[in-house]
Protein backbone atom coordinates (compact mmCIF):
# COMPACT_ATOMS: atom_id res chain seq x y z
CA UNK A 1 0.00 0.00 0.00
CA UNK A 2 3.00 2.43 0.33
CA UNK A 3 3.49 3.06 -3.15
CA UNK A 4 6.10 5.64 -4.05
CA UNK A 5 2.48 7.82 -4.99
CA UNK A 6 0.83 7.57 -1.84
CA UNK A 7 3.93 8.37 0.31
CA UNK A 8 5.21 11.31 -1.93
CA UNK A 9 0.99 12.76 -2.03
CA UNK A 10 0.39 11.94 2.04
CA UNK A 11 3.59 12.95 3.64
CA UNK A 12 3.93 15.77 1.18
CA UNK A 13 0.20 17.63 2.15
CA UNK A 14 1.62 16.97 5.91
CA UNK A 15 4.62 18.89 5.07
CA UNK A 16 2.25 21.62 3.53
CA UNK A 17 0.50 21.69 6.42
CA UNK A 18 3.44 22.05 9.18
CA UNK A 19 5.53 24.38 7.21
CA UNK A 20 3.37 26.04 4.45
CA UNK A 21 5.64 29.05 4.03
CA UNK A 22 8.52 27.34 5.41
CA UNK A 23 10.25 26.96 8.54
CA UNK A 24 10.96 30.50 10.18
CA UNK A 25 12.56 29.49 13.40
CA UNK A 26 15.41 27.25 11.45
CA UNK A 27 15.90 29.74 8.68
CA UNK A 28 16.53 32.55 11.01
CA UNK A 29 17.96 31.32 13.63
CA UNK A 30 20.52 28.41 11.53
CA UNK A 31 22.98 28.67 9.81
CA UNK A 32 22.75 27.86 5.71
CA UNK A 33 25.48 25.67 6.06
CA UNK A 34 25.02 24.32 9.46
CA UNK A 35 25.51 19.89 9.43
CA UNK A 36 23.77 17.54 11.59
CA UNK A 37 23.09 14.32 12.68
CA UNK A 38 19.88 13.06 14.12
CA UNK A 39 18.75 9.96 15.61
CA UNK A 40 15.28 8.45 15.62
CA UNK A 41 15.39 6.97 19.08
CA UNK A 42 12.99 4.38 21.05
CA UNK A 43 11.61 5.95 24.55
CA UNK A 44 9.79 2.62 25.03
CA UNK A 45 9.49 -0.91 24.19
CA UNK A 46 7.61 -1.50 21.17
CA UNK A 47 6.95 -2.92 17.40
CA UNK A 48 8.27 -0.61 14.50
CA UNK A 49 6.34 0.28 11.78
CA UNK A 50 6.95 3.46 9.01
CA UNK A 51 10.52 3.17 7.77
CA UNK A 52 9.52 4.23 4.02
CA UNK A 53 7.13 7.16 5.64
CA UNK A 54 9.89 8.28 7.98
CA UNK A 55 12.51 8.61 5.14
CA UNK A 56 10.24 10.59 3.05
CA UNK A 57 9.67 13.39 5.22
CA UNK A 58 13.26 13.70 5.10
CA UNK A 59 13.56 13.15 1.27
CA UNK A 60 10.73 15.40 0.55
CA UNK A 61 11.87 18.01 2.58
CA UNK A 62 15.71 17.79 1.20
CA UNK A 63 16.71 15.25 -1.21
CA UNK A 64 20.21 15.98 -0.48
CA UNK A 65 19.58 14.43 3.55
CA UNK A 66 21.11 11.04 3.83
CA UNK A 67 18.29 8.62 6.06
CA UNK A 68 19.53 5.26 7.08
CA UNK A 69 16.61 3.08 8.69
CA UNK A 70 18.15 0.56 11.12
CA UNK A 71 15.38 -1.91 11.59
CA UNK A 72 12.41 -3.15 9.88
CA UNK A 73 8.85 -2.86 9.51
CA UNK A 74 7.68 -5.69 12.13
CA UNK A 75 11.03 -5.66 14.01
CA UNK A 76 10.78 -5.33 17.96
CA UNK A 77 12.99 -2.51 20.03
CA UNK A 78 13.48 -1.54 22.97
CA UNK A 79 14.34 1.82 25.16
CA UNK A 80 17.24 3.39 23.71
CA UNK A 81 17.37 1.47 20.77
CA UNK A 82 18.14 3.90 17.87
CA UNK A 83 15.98 3.26 15.08
CA UNK A 84 17.08 5.30 12.12
CA UNK A 85 19.84 8.08 11.80
CA UNK A 86 19.74 11.30 9.16
CA UNK A 87 22.56 13.35 8.72
CA UNK A 88 22.70 16.31 6.36
CA UNK A 89 21.44 20.31 6.66
CA UNK A 90 20.57 20.65 10.05
CA UNK A 91 17.71 23.42 8.72
CA UNK A 92 16.20 20.41 6.76
CA UNK A 93 16.33 17.87 9.36
CA UNK A 94 14.79 20.32 11.59
CA UNK A 95 11.98 21.24 8.96
CA UNK A 96 10.87 17.52 8.57
CA UNK A 97 11.18 15.98 12.08
CA UNK A 98 7.88 16.76 13.46
CA UNK A 99 5.86 14.98 10.44
CA UNK A 100 8.66 12.12 10.43
CA UNK A 101 7.88 11.49 14.02
CA UNK A 102 4.32 11.73 13.50
CA UNK A 103 3.73 8.98 11.38
CA UNK A 104 6.19 6.95 12.84
CA UNK A 105 5.07 7.26 16.07
CA UNK A 106 1.35 6.33 15.38
CA UNK A 107 2.65 3.42 12.74
CA UNK A 108 4.51 1.56 16.11
CA UNK A 109 1.26 1.99 18.06
CA UNK A 110 -0.76 0.88 15.76
CA UNK A 111 1.79 -2.39 14.78
CA UNK A 112 2.58 -2.86 18.91
CA UNK A 113 -1.30 -2.79 19.68
CA UNK A 114 -1.77 -5.24 16.36
CA UNK A 115 0.76 -7.59 18.04
CA UNK A 116 -0.52 -7.27 21.58
CA UNK A 117 -4.09 -8.80 19.84
CA UNK A 118 -1.71 -10.85 18.11
CA UNK A 119 0.06 -13.02 20.60
CA UNK A 120 -3.59 -12.97 22.70
CA UNK A 121 -4.58 -15.48 20.51
CA UNK A 122 -1.40 -17.67 19.52
CA UNK A 123 -2.84 -21.44 18.60
CA UNK A 124 -6.27 -20.62 18.60
CA UNK A 125 -6.42 -21.15 14.25
CA UNK A 126 -8.18 -17.41 14.41
CA UNK A 127 -6.81 -14.49 13.00
CA UNK A 128 -6.92 -10.75 13.78
CA UNK A 129 -8.17 -8.23 11.20
CA UNK A 130 -8.51 -4.34 10.93
CA UNK A 131 -11.85 -2.30 10.04
CA UNK A 132 -11.98 0.83 7.82
CA UNK A 133 -12.35 2.68 11.14
CA UNK A 134 -8.98 4.64 10.09
CA UNK A 135 -7.93 8.30 10.19
CA UNK A 136 -9.88 10.04 7.01
CA UNK A 137 -6.61 10.20 4.15
CA UNK A 138 -3.96 7.65 6.28
CA UNK A 139 -5.63 4.45 6.12
CA UNK A 140 -3.04 3.17 4.10
CA UNK A 141 -0.34 4.08 6.20
CA UNK A 142 -2.57 2.36 9.46
CA UNK A 143 -3.08 -0.48 7.50
CA UNK A 144 0.27 -1.16 6.70
CA UNK A 145 1.02 -0.79 10.53
CA UNK A 146 -1.40 -3.32 11.29
CA UNK A 147 0.53 -5.50 9.07
CA UNK A 148 4.19 -4.95 10.25
CA UNK A 149 2.21 -5.57 13.79
CA UNK A 150 1.05 -9.31 12.54
CA UNK A 151 -2.08 -9.05 11.72
CA UNK A 152 -4.12 -9.36 8.25
CA UNK A 153 -5.99 -6.10 6.40
CA UNK A 154 -9.86 -6.05 5.87
CA UNK A 155 -11.35 -4.84 2.78
CA UNK A 156 -9.44 -1.48 1.84
CA UNK A 157 -12.64 0.61 1.06
CA UNK A 158 -16.02 0.55 -0.35
CA UNK A 159 -14.75 -0.29 -3.61
CA UNK A 160 -13.04 -3.71 -3.20
CA UNK A 161 -15.56 -6.51 -1.41
CA UNK A 162 -19.38 -6.39 -0.63
CA UNK A 163 -20.20 -5.90 2.79
CA UNK A 164 -23.53 -5.94 4.11
CA UNK A 165 -23.85 -4.35 7.46
CA UNK A 166 -27.22 -3.98 9.78
CA UNK A 167 -27.91 -0.96 7.77
CA UNK A 168 -27.94 -2.20 4.15
CA UNK A 169 -30.39 -5.00 5.38
CA UNK A 170 -32.59 -2.67 7.29
CA UNK A 171 -32.99 -1.00 4.09
CA UNK A 172 -33.62 -3.93 1.93
CA UNK A 173 -36.15 -5.30 4.34
CA UNK A 174 -38.19 -1.87 4.46
CA UNK A 175 -38.24 -2.41 0.67
CA UNK A 176 -39.71 -5.59 1.29
CA UNK A 177 -36.30 -7.60 -0.38
CA UNK A 178 -35.79 -11.07 0.57
CA UNK A 179 -32.58 -11.13 1.37
CA UNK A 180 -31.04 -14.88 0.08
CA UNK A 181 -32.65 -14.00 -3.35
CA UNK A 182 -31.06 -10.71 -2.94
CA UNK A 183 -27.74 -12.61 -2.27
CA UNK A 184 -28.14 -14.35 -5.42
CA UNK A 185 -28.78 -11.71 -7.65
CA UNK A 186 -25.73 -9.44 -6.16
CA UNK A 187 -23.61 -12.65 -6.71
CA UNK A 188 -24.50 -13.37 -10.45
CA UNK A 189 -24.02 -9.16 -11.23
CA UNK A 190 -20.20 -9.99 -9.49
CA UNK A 191 -16.82 -10.77 -10.63
CA UNK A 192 -15.92 -14.47 -9.14
CA UNK A 193 -12.83 -12.61 -7.51
CA UNK A 194 -15.37 -10.29 -5.33
CA UNK A 195 -15.98 -11.42 -1.73
CA UNK A 196 -19.26 -11.11 -0.36
CA UNK A 197 -19.74 -10.57 3.49
CA UNK A 198 -22.94 -10.36 5.11
CA UNK A 199 -23.19 -8.91 8.75
CA UNK A 200 -25.47 -10.62 11.30
CA UNK A 201 -26.86 -9.79 14.54
CA UNK A 202 -28.76 -12.98 15.32
CA UNK A 203 -29.05 -16.87 14.94
CA UNK A 204 -31.69 -16.81 12.72
CA UNK A 205 -30.36 -14.63 10.37
CA UNK A 206 -27.62 -17.02 9.84
CA UNK A 207 -29.41 -20.06 7.47
CA UNK A 208 -30.60 -17.34 5.08
CA UNK A 209 -27.34 -15.54 4.73
CA UNK A 210 -25.61 -19.11 3.77
CA UNK A 211 -28.05 -20.05 1.52
CA UNK A 212 -27.73 -16.67 -0.30
CA UNK A 213 -23.95 -17.53 -1.13
CA UNK A 214 -22.38 -15.19 1.31
CA UNK A 215 -18.54 -16.31 1.21
CA UNK A 216 -17.94 -14.43 5.13
CA UNK A 217 -20.54 -14.70 7.88
CA UNK A 218 -19.81 -11.65 10.17
CA UNK A 219 -21.32 -12.08 13.93
CA UNK A 220 -21.81 -8.94 15.71
CA UNK A 221 -21.50 -8.77 19.06
CA UNK A 222 -22.77 -12.29 19.80
CA UNK A 223 -22.07 -14.13 23.03
CA UNK A 224 -19.62 -16.83 23.52
CA UNK A 225 -22.06 -18.88 23.63
CA UNK A 226 -23.90 -17.56 20.55
CA UNK A 227 -20.53 -17.44 18.51
CA UNK A 228 -20.01 -21.34 19.30
CA UNK A 229 -23.74 -21.77 18.15
CA UNK A 230 -22.97 -20.09 14.89
CA UNK A 231 -19.91 -21.48 13.90
CA UNK A 232 -21.75 -24.94 14.54
CA UNK A 233 -24.80 -23.86 12.37
CA UNK A 234 -22.53 -22.12 9.29
CA UNK A 235 -19.83 -24.97 9.53
CA UNK A 236 -17.39 -24.96 6.29
CA UNK A 237 -19.87 -23.20 4.31
CA UNK A 238 -18.46 -19.81 4.75
CA UNK A 239 -15.68 -18.06 6.67
CA UNK A 240 -16.68 -17.07 10.10
CA UNK A 241 -15.91 -13.74 11.43
CA UNK A 242 -16.41 -12.24 14.86
CA UNK A 243 -16.52 -8.46 15.78
CA UNK A 244 -17.74 -6.04 18.35
CA UNK A 245 -17.22 -6.24 22.21
CA UNK A 246 -13.77 -6.94 21.75
CA UNK A 247 -10.76 -6.30 23.28
CA UNK A 248 -7.53 -7.84 25.23
CA UNK A 249 -9.31 -9.43 27.95
CA UNK A 250 -12.13 -11.05 25.60
CA UNK A 251 -10.62 -11.61 22.22
CA UNK A 252 -8.94 -15.30 23.27
CA UNK A 253 -12.44 -16.01 24.66
CA UNK A 254 -13.81 -15.05 20.95
CA UNK A 255 -10.89 -16.86 19.18
CA UNK A 256 -11.37 -20.36 21.10
CA UNK A 257 -14.99 -20.29 19.72
CA UNK A 258 -13.84 -21.27 16.44
CA UNK A 259 -14.67 -18.68 14.25
CA UNK A 260 -12.02 -18.13 11.26
CA UNK A 261 -11.41 -13.76 11.28
CA UNK A 262 -12.05 -11.37 14.37
CA UNK A 263 -12.15 -7.65 13.33
CA UNK A 264 -10.81 -5.08 15.71
CA UNK A 265 -11.37 -1.48 14.95
CA UNK A 266 -9.52 -0.76 17.98
CA UNK A 267 -6.30 -1.32 16.23
CA UNK A 268 -6.24 1.59 14.55
CA UNK A 269 -9.11 4.26 15.79
CA UNK A 270 -7.44 3.98 19.59
CA UNK A 271 -3.77 2.58 19.18
CA UNK A 272 -1.63 4.86 21.31
CA UNK A 273 1.30 6.94 19.56
CA UNK A 274 4.81 5.32 21.01
CA UNK A 275 7.13 7.81 22.62
CA UNK A 276 9.78 7.93 19.88
CA UNK A 277 12.50 11.18 19.74
CA UNK A 278 14.65 12.19 17.46
CA UNK A 279 17.88 13.38 19.03
CA UNK A 280 20.40 15.87 17.17
CA UNK A 281 23.61 15.34 17.39
CA UNK A 282 26.74 17.57 16.04
CA UNK A 283 29.17 15.73 13.61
Amino acid sequence: MLTPATLTRVVGAALDEDAPWGDLTSTTLLPADAEAIADLTARERGIFSGGAVFAAAFSLTDPSLTVDVHVGDGDEFAPGDVLATVTGSARSILTAERVALNFTQRMSGIATLTSQYVRAIEGTGARIADTRKTTPGLRAFERHAVVSGGGRNHRFSLSDAVMAKDNHLAVLQSEGGDLAEALRDALAQLPHTTHVVIEVDRLDQIGTVVAGGAHTVLLDNFSLDELRAGVALIGDRATVEASGGVDLETVRAIAETGVDVISVGALTHSARALDLGLDVRIG
